[in-house]
């Protein structure tokens, strides 16, 4: 893929936080995505105290979802940890990875939120911007809002209220197990997001976009060998997660 912005990344938390509110300002709530054939799923994995980040993009075709590109790409970074500055930290080997992938996909799967973020810029919607394509944020946990618990069955969902707006929905993608937390990344409505979650979901809590990355940057960590670039036509050949 053709990275056509990309900005400075090692920059105090405060001026992080301050370029996010600028980011936000751009972020698309809707869009039209045309037909979808292709997917990716993105992702990145560090052991606890290491400044290596390992990131993943793995590209699905739609709708059997085989995989049939993955890539990885590892950074350096001084950035810390701080919740709500995750892009500054994982952003650039991101990039590194999205800049490998041969495919050009549809829309792509952020492993994290969306607008449902304290400056509404969570990694789905900053990354979403900066690469200009249709992004969806499925977080595992929330990071700010409320949500009702949804029904027990496959496919319900409850909305994500913060300050008296819906900014995401917790939705349902396998019964007896906990909801993923959905948001809108960037040029995609909050519908047309939870559907492609759902209809990615395929026996598993993660939609198999971010599942597959999950799954790729978890063994791209393991490796930590100095390959950074890993490109094939198979799924990784490991087990899934609830």
């Amino acid at each position: 893929m053709e990275i056509r912005e990309t900005h400075l990344f090692n920059l105090t938390p405060g001026e992080a936080a301050r370029l996010q509110e600028a980011l936000r300002a751009r972020v698309r709530l809707s869009g039209d995505m045309g037909e979808v054939s292709l997917l990716a799923g993105a992702d990145a994995s560090y052991t606890k105290g290491s400044d290596e980040i390992y990131a993943v993009a793995v590209a699905l075709r739609y709708p059997d979802l085989t995989v049939v590109e993955r890539v990885s790409a590892s950074a350096k970074t001084s950035f810390p940890y701080i919740p709500g500055l995750l892009t500054f930290r994982e952003g650039p080997a991101l990039l590194e990875a999205f800049r490998r992938l041969r495919s050009e996909p549809d829309v792509i799967f952020f492993d994290g939120q969306g607008i449902a973020h304290p400056r509404g810029l969570g990694i789905a919607s900053h990354m979403g911007v900066l690469l200009d394509r249709p992004a969806v944020g499925v977080a595992k946990s929330l990071l700010v809002g409320t949500a009702a618990e949804p029904g027990a069955g496959r496919g319900s969902a409850s909305p994500i209220r913060h300050h008296g707006e819906t900014i995401g929905m917790a939705v349902r993608t396998k019964e007896r197990t906990k909801p993923v937390y959905v948001s809108v990344g960037h040029r995609i409505a909050l519908s047309q997001a939870v559907d492609l979650v759902l209809a990615t979901a395929r026996g598993y809590r993660l939609p198999e976009p971010t599942r597959q990355a999950h799954l790729f940057a978890n063994a791209a960590r393991r490796a930590g060998s100095g390959e950074d670039r890993q490109t094939d036509l198979l799924p990784p050949d490991a087990p899934g997660e609830e």
